[in-house]
C-alpha cells in the first residue's frame, strides 16, 4: 500500500510552529487573510484535510478517522523537528485538532478553534444528521463530482463575506478537490467528529473565537464551556470567523499565542 501524506505549506515566522487545519471544501487559502499576521509570532504550516486541494485521497479509508488525521499531524510535527506545537483549527479543522489535543497533550503548547458543530454537537445528534443529510451529500458527489458542491453553502468560497483575493484563490483550488477524498470526508471524518465528554479531557490553553451571526451554532457553547482552559472572544462574523473579520481575528490569536508563549519571560 503507498504511503500518502497530507500536503503542507511551511511558511517562515517566528516563534513557534503552528498547524493550521481548514474546514470541509476549504484549502491552503483559506487562510490567507491571517498568515502575515501569524508570521510575526509563529510559523504558520497550512495542511489540506485528505482530498482537499493538493493532499490525495488515500484508498485506506482509516486515514480519514480522527486518528488517522492525529497520526499524520504528529508525522508533520516530527518531521519539523517540534517538541510541541499551536494547534489553529476551522470547522472540521477545528475538531480534528482538538482530537490531537486529547490524544497527544503532550504535544500541544496551545490552541485556536472557531464554531465547530462537528465538535460540539451532541455525537448521538450528529450521527443522526450525518446518516440523512450529509450521506445525502455524499452520494450526489459521488454521482456528479464536486463541481456540484461549488455553489452549495457548505463552500466556504462562495461566502461573500470573504475578501476578493481569498475568495479568487479558493475557487481556483476548489478545481483541485477530489470527488473521492470529499465523499469519504463527508461519510468517515465528518461521522466521527463530536469529541463528547472527551472535551474535558483538552489539558491546553484554548482560545475559542466566536463568529457571534452564526446563530444555529450559539447552542453549542454551554459545550465549548467544558474545555477546562478556553477562553472565548466574541467576533461579529459567521461561520468562517478568520476570514469574515481577519482584523479582529489576527489580533486576538496574536494576543493568545503571545501571552502563551514563554509566559515567564
Amino acid at each position: 500500500m503507498i504511503n500518502e501524506h497530507l500536503h503542507a505549506v511551511v511558511h517562515p515566522g517566528k516563534g513557534p510552529i503552528a498547524l493550521l487545519v481548514h474546514g470541509a471544501l476549504g484549502s491552503r487559502s483559506y487562510w490567507n487573510d491571517n498568515l502575515a499576521a501569524l508570521q510575526n509570532i509563529c510559523q504558520p504550516v497550512v495542511i489540506e484535510l485528505w482530498g482537499h486541494g493538493r493532499s490525495p485521497s488515500p484508498d485506506d479509508l482509516s486515514q480519514y478517522e480522527p486518528s488517522g488525521y492525529v497520526e499524520e499531524f504528529d508525522r508533520i510535527r516530527q518531521e519539523l523537528g517540534a517538541e510541541n506545537v499551536w494547534l489553529i483549527g476551522q470547522s472540521m479543522g477545528a475538531a480534528l485538532v482538538m482530537h490531537y489535543a486529547v490524544a497527544r497533550p503532550h504535544r500541544v503548547a496551545g490552541m485556536i478553534i472557531t464554531n465547530s458543530a462537528s465538535g460540539f454537537a451532541d455525537p448521538i445528534e450528529w450521527q443522526e444528521r450525518n446518516r440523512t443529510m450529509v450521506s445525502k451529500i455524499a452520494d450526489q458527489v459521488d454521482e456528479e463530482g464536486v463541481e456540484c458542491l461549488r455553489d452549495s453553502w457548505i463552500n466556504p468560497g462562495r461566502s461573500k463575506r470573504i475578501s476578493d483575493t481569498t475568495l479568487s484563490l479558493l475557487e481556483q483550488e476548489f478545481s483541485e478537490h477530489s470527488a473521492k477524498g470529499i465523499s469519504s470526508s463527508f461519510r468517515i471524518t465528518n461521522f466521527a467528529l463530536p469529541l463528547g465528554n472527551s472535551l474535558q479531557e483538552i489539558s491546553v490553553p484554548v482560545l475559542f473565537t466566536n463568529g457571534i451571526e452564526e446563530q444555529r451554532f450559539q447552542k453549542h457553547l454551554p459545550r465549548v464551556k467544558l474545555i477546562p482552559q478556553v477562553e472565548v472572544v466574541e467576533l461579529p462574523a459567521s461561520h468562517a470567523v478568520n476570514a469574515h473579520d481577519p482584523k479582529g481575528w489576527n489580533r486576538a490569536a496574536i494576543d493568545f499565542i503571545t501571552k502563551h508563549t514563554n509566559p515567564g519571560a
